[in-house]
């Protein structure tokens, strides 16, 4: 007989809307610590916004998430991690809220362009 992974079943909450989530087992303190991190991204954006839609703002999301990750990629934070110091954590750490925080003022624009049409 083959082995079969079993499944358990979460509830994550974002933007005050719960989300019944499939994960291995084992895995649910790691998909919580993603979902609070979806969750807190989705309060930063939508802060200032009016009326935006789920779908939209999940999407704002993906998108600073996905931004971010292009960041990473391109070596702000140097692949060898051996190399990162308090003193380098720190700039990191402001490079990062800066870039997230530019990246919140651009989609806060941009919705709001997309509600006025």
């Amino acid at each position: 007989m083959g082995c079969f992974n079993t499944m358990s079943q979460i509830t994550i909450t974002i933007n005050s809307r719960e989300y019944a989530i499939a994960c291995e087992d084992g895995q649910e303190a790691h998909i919580l610590q993603l979902s609070r991190l979806l969750d807190e991204k989705a309060k930063l954006l939508g802060a200032g916004v009016n009326q935006i839609s789920e779908s939209m703002l999940l999407a704002m999301v993906g998108l600073l998430l996905a931004d971010e990750i292009c960041e990473l990629k391109k070596g702000i934070i140097p692949a060898d991690t051996s190399l990162i110091d308090n003193k380098n954590l720190q700039r990191i750490d402001e490079e990062l809220a800066s870039t997230v925080k530019s990246l919140n003022n651009k989609l806060k624009t941009l919705a709001n362009e997309i509600n006025l049409l």
